[in-house]
């Protein structure tokens, strides 16, 4: 049984004349984890954390908002221009987790967006650099750290931002694990 999606992944390439950077020292894989967003089904950002972000342009609100916006148009795109499905829904209708074409990640020249959601609408948004490979699994294992310390805890209160220690704590072995 298969819960995190099938189909194809949307893949956005920058054109060459602007190389991709070169991989931080000590990097040695090039999974270069730089900020992991959790969102809930209704939009509301339960984790934004960051490890390696260069640059913050945007105060964090704004920028959870933009990136939930993100999530939401390119999940509506990819189900529209979905081969497999000859019943299309209107551009901008929400769907349910699992339904429709789902992608996986998108890249440019500075960076990578990694995507998953789970059977449960949570999304799981991870920023790395553009040269890192597949984080599907990565993925996967912070949802099960998810599951595991913050769904699993009964002090924590569902769509509420996650202050769980233990969470934090594991979250943040595992990423330098990744880098």
């Amino acid at each position: 049984m298969q819960f995190f999606g099938g189909g194809s992944s949307l893949t956005s390439v920058a054109p060459e004349a602007s190389p991709a950077p070169a991989a931080p020292p000590g990097t040695g894989t090039g999974a270069n984890a730089q900020v992991l967003y959790v969102f809930n089904r209704g939009g509301v950002c339960l984790l934004y954390r960051e490890w390696h972000r260069p640059l913050r342009t945007l105060d964090p609100t704004q920028d959870q908002k933009l990136m939930f916006g993100l999530l939401f148009s390119l999940r509506s795109f990819t189900a529209k221009i979905d081969p497999t499905i000859a019943e299309k829904g209107n551009l901008g209708v929400p769907l349910l987790p699992g339904q429709g074409c789902s992608f996986y990640s998108f890249k440019t020249n500075t960076y990578k967006l990694n995507f998953l959601e789970s059977p449960s609408g949570i999304k799981l948004i991870l920023i790395t650099h553009p040269r890192t490979g597949d984080q599907r699994v990565t993925l996967k294992h912070i949802y099960n750290l998810y599951v595991e310390y913050v769904v699993k805890n009964p002090l924590y209160a569902p769509g509420t931002p996650i202050k769980c220690d233990l969470f934090n704590k594991h979250l943040d072995q595992y990423v330098k694990t990744l880098i």
